[in-house]
């Protein structure tokens, strides 16, 4: 076998059934013939994307895969590495690299080399026999503490070179974990419980250990109240009596009312990284910290308290210490939590609730948001935004239920993310419904890979909320939008996704939303991609309390 068959085989070993891509790569036909699926994108950062959708929704335990080619491709594919850096996605990306007797002339792009600055690692080989063993490092760093991108670059030639079968021998990497030491764990309990006014903080490392359940139950023995950070949204469900909602750059008042009086703060699979789009923590506060990555300790702030381990072991730790400090059964809602959640819950929805159900004309985009709830089953749908106001908006209000249910992110907000995103979702979860929130500017930077999800029969849902504009940005540039216009788009989307194959309408009657969403909805269950474009407002007042 050759360097190519060697990884393609390692690839299927890790239980890799697709991988995104764009040629010219001789590693697409090798992974073909071993039984991966080669989805080809039309632009190489959606490809990344795509793969960064997977990894999220099965929370790494299978990643996603992007391979491109040597040069341009991975020259362009350097957006979507970063932003799954920003966000700590694993991901693998293969691209090819020079033949070994180009390495190091100008011009030619070092990927290994000019990816270190957005990748957890990179690597790459001289020889094609070590292929296995810089195969088995990448997979150890996918797995394995703080997670991000991983790249591996295969010179073209070493990709033809031979490999001895005894060299090919590979077993997957297995994933290893631990738990907190004991006294940490006593001492974080017992703090937390003799705080007035806690709170947990929830990140997406809670998602990616799959700990939602030990959660839940940590938060009920305790009775403390659950925010989610924008990328931990859906790892505490949002109906539930503790829950607070999610605080990212909006949020919601619950989220403002329990941060503004806390002097606990509990971080659970966050960094607490200060970010526009992550809530303030309360400077007053104690704060402690469960958490994988040891460096993320005292990062911004002094961690009062702190445990250094996987979330859920980690939480099953700490529900055993709230049982033996407290009773079998926990300590009751002595601090009254749900009741005050309720109330404010109940305030901030009789301010907010009239622009959900608007008549508007242009539609609000909060009509449209509770049209999309009203016409799918919450609990079986995965549902992502893009960058800028649609995020905002809908970030607040979308009640996410189940883990994965909804894909925040942020940290780094590139326009046109979250079509990929979704594609690599529906990959990762066939059966659920899977739907892109998307404005007009984000459609203008990815629009076309609604055609790979046409060729590919990925039944994804777009929703265009089209006004016209770039949001808020005549504040930002007063001169050239009032004299040049320089705010201003334009563009049939509907037309456009019909024309490359997808279900596609418009709507600019808000009585006129639903009936379109789910007529989306059913074409994207049989296997054909559907848009829907909604003529909306310019809508800038979203809730942000921060």
């Amino acid at each position: 076998m050759n360097g190519d068959t060697a990884v393609a085989k390692i690839l299927k070993a890790e239980g890799i059934e697709w991988l995104a891509c764009f040629p010219a790569q001789s590693l697409i036909d090798a992974c073909s013939r071993e039984g991966i699926r080669p989805v080809l994108c039309r632009q190489e950062r959606a490809g990344v994307n795509m793969a960064d959708g997977f990894s999220r929704v099965t929370n790494g335990r299978t990643v996603g895969v992007f391979t491109m080619q040597h040069g341009p491709g991975a020259e362009n594919a350097m957006a979507g590495a970063a932003q799954a850096y920003a966000d700590s996605v694993p991901l693998l990306l293969l691209p090819g690299g020079e033949a070994r007797d180009r390495e190091g002339v100008h011009p030619y792009f070092n990927a290994a080399k000019n990816y270190e600055g957005f990748t957890k690692w990179t690597g790459t080989t001289s020889l094609a026999s070590r292929i296995p063993d810089v195969m088995r490092q990448a997979f150890t760093h996918l797995k394995h503490g703080r997670l991000g991108p991983v790249l591996v670059e295969i010179p073209t030639d070493v990709a033809q070179e031979e490999v001895p079968e005894s060299a090919a021998a590979y077993e997957p990497v297995a994933k290893r974990r631990s738990g907190g030491d004991p006294d940490d764990v006593r001492d974080m309990v017992r703090a937390l419980l003799a705080a007035k006014r806690p709170v947990v903080s929830a990140g997406q490392g809670v998602l990616y250990a799959e700990a939602t359940d030990e959660l839940l139950e940590f938060a009920e023995l305790a009775n403390v109240p659950v925010m989610t950070t924008l990328a931990g949204k859906s790892a505490f469900p949002e109906t539930h009596r503790l829950a607070l909602g999610t605080g990212g750059n909006s949020g919601t008042k619950m989220v403002a009312h329990f941060l503004e009086q806390a002097d606990f703060v509990l971080g659970i699979g966050t960094s607490f990284t200060k970010s526009n789009f992550n809530a303030p923590v309360p400077m007053g506060a104690t704060l402690a910290q469960v958490t994988v990555c040891a460096e993320d300790l005292n990062k911004e702030r002094a961690a009062n308290f702190g445990a250094v381990g996987d979330a859920k072991l980690v939480l099953a730790q700490m529900i055993d210490e709230v049982r033996w400090q407290t009773g079998e059964h926990g300590r009751g809602d002595v601090l009254g939590v749900a009741d005050e959640i309720a109330r404010v819950k109940s305030a901030w929805m009789a301010e907010w609730g009239p622009n959900l159900t608007s008549n508007e004309v242009p539609i609000s985009p909060y009509r449209v948001i509770k049209e999309m709830e009203n016409v799918v089953d919450v609990r079986e749908t995965i549902l992502t935004h893009d960058s800028g106001y649609p995020r905002d908006q809908i970030v607040p209000f979308w009640p996410a239920e189940t883990p994965r249910g909804y894909i925040g992110w942020g940290k780094s907000t590139q326009l046109g993310y979250g079509l990929g995103l979704a594609i690599g979702a529906k990959l990762a979860a066939p059966e659920k419904n899977v739907i892109n929130l998307m404005g007009d500017a984000a459609f203008g930077m990815s629009g076309l890979d609604i055609e790979t999800a046409v060729r590919s029969e990925i039944g994804i849902l777009t929703v265009v909320l089209n006004n016209g504009v770039m949001t808020n940005y005549s504040n930002h540039m007063p001169h050239a939008t009032e004299v040049y216009g320089s705010n201003a788009l334009g563009g049939n989307y509907a037309g456009v996704a019909s024309e490359l194959g997808a279900s596609a309408e418009r709507v600019s009657s808000p009585d006129e939303v639903a009936g379109a969403l789910r007529r989306g909805l059913a074409a994207a269950s049989e296997g054909r991609p559907a848009l829907v474009e909604v003529m909306t407002k310019e809508e800038m007042n979203v809730p942000k309390y921060w």
